[in-house]
């Protein structure tokens, strides 16, 4: 989350280049020893080798074992989305315990939305021995000091789903985020389609770009599948070859749901002839759904859009004001850093098949890190149940409550 645009920059298929980057942050040799004993990363660890049942985890108890330090965990806070509570939180520590780390090899703290917090904990952590950081950053300004603080003490970071681009030793772990736009992108033009959208006048309600990178890279992603263009935000009176027109394309500050809401409120007021919306995750989807629901809109009249796969997110597909949401499985994602972080922990190199790309700033100056960048899914109702449901990531029984059972019925969606 910070003032200035960046995003990833993936170059898939350049593995000499992401492995020379990925040497500077590590070992260069794959082997290491501890107490005699010669160390290596698992054949066949990738960022594909992961899956639900953390099995790949359990091949890592090795290096667990040979490599030496805490590993300090920062989560960024509790209300941004319910994912670090009830997902991260829970993932990342089994996957710390399946892959044989003892409950004092790891720490894993919130910053509850304070920079001031989640600075003095990664210091607190450095003190206390942590020879890796995973942490989530608030914004660029607070990442920047985490990894800065970090370098000077020898302590290799792994930036935890935003993106920090500064230092010589910062892996990325995350989501292919301009994937994930391109996503809501597409799930955005077939729901116009599908819901006989004539001559969309479109409005962009982005995410905090002015805190958060990622943002930049959903809003560039759409906008790419769109409008043709990366640009964002959009100047009004754009068009496009389907005769989309745009009406207007605001960022949300801070990514707060409210300010959203109060801000579509504003436009759709004055721009009564918006029938089409695109929104960067499902907590703005839901802000604009109330304002339209109390407008008299009723289902599948204005689609909406989103990511992370909420479960009100879930509800407002299922009832038709939602075209769908991009669902990123955390379980992957906790995964995938405590794989990268126990093999630096070990003192040795993450493979090209786990670090598969690289980010860097979309303009100025910073540097260009090494990535772990896993698949987004598109979810909407024909297969929701074959995703979010089946991987527990939403509860059918909480789901079917709130929409009713007929609903989940005609959706293949189990209750249980």
């Amino acid at each position: 989350m910070g003032s200035v645009s960046f995003t990833r920059a993936a170059q898939f298929g350049a593995v000499l280049g992401v492995v020379a980057v990925a040497a500077a942050c590590g070992s260069s040799s794959t082997t290491s020893s501890s107490g005699g004993a010669a160390l290596s990363v698992p054949s066949g660890l990738s960022v594909s080798s992961l899956d639900s049942s953390f099995s790949q985890m359990a091949s890592l108890k090795p290096l667990s074992a040979g490599g030496h330090g805490l590993v300090g965990v920062i989560l960024p806070d509790t209300t941004s989305s319910t994912r670090y509570v009830n997902f991260d939180l829970p993932y990342l520590t089994k996957a710390f315990t399946t892959a044989g780390y003892a409950s004092t090899d790891f720490k894993i703290d919130n910053a509850q939305g304070s920079d001031a917090t989640e600075l003095a904990t990664a210091q607190a952590d450095i003190t206390a021995g942590a020879t890796v950081l995973i942490f989530d950053p608030l914004n660029s300004t607070v990442g920047g000091q985490i990894q800065a603080y970090a370098e000077s003490h020898g302590v290799k970071t792994i930036s935890y789903d935003r993106a920090t681009f500064q230092g010589t030793n910062t892996y990325y772990v995350s989501f292919d985020n301009f994937q994930v736009g391109k996503l809501i992108g597409k799930g955005f033009t077939d729901c116009v389609t599908a819901w006989n959208i004539a001559s969309p006048q479109v409005f962009e309600l982005d995410g905090g770009e002015d805190t958060d990178p990622n943002a930049i890279s959903f809003a560039q992603g759409y906008n790419s599948v769109i409008w043709g263009s990366q640009t964002t935000p959009l100047s009004a009176g754009m068009t496009n070859s389907a005769g989309f027109k745009l009406v207007g394309d605001q960022i949300t500050p801070n990514w707060v749901n409210a300010t959203g809401g109060t801000i579509f409120q504003q436009q759709f007021t004055a721009h009564p002839e918006i029938n089409a919306t695109v929104e960067a995750n499902d907590g703005l989807a839901n802000a604009v759904i109330q304002d339209l629901k109390n407008s008299g809109v009723g289902a599948k009249k204005i689609p909406t859009t989103g990511q992370d796969a909420t479960l009100s997110g879930m509800e407002n597909v299922l009832q038709g004001f939602q075209c769908g949401s991009v669902y990123k499985a955390v379980y992957l994602e906790a995964q995938d850093a405590v794989a990268v972080a126990t093999i630096l922990r070990a003192g040795l190199t993450p493979p090209a098949a786990l670090v598969n790309s690289t980010t860097k700033p979309a303009s100025g100056p910073g540097s260009t890190e090494p990535a772990s960048l896993l698949t987004p899914t598109w979810v909407d109702v024909t297969n929701m149940a074959s995703t979010v449901i089946k991987d527990g990531f939403v509860s059918g029984s909480a789901l079917c409550s709130a929409v009713g059972a007929s609903v989940c019925a005609a959706n293949n969606i189990p209750s249980s």
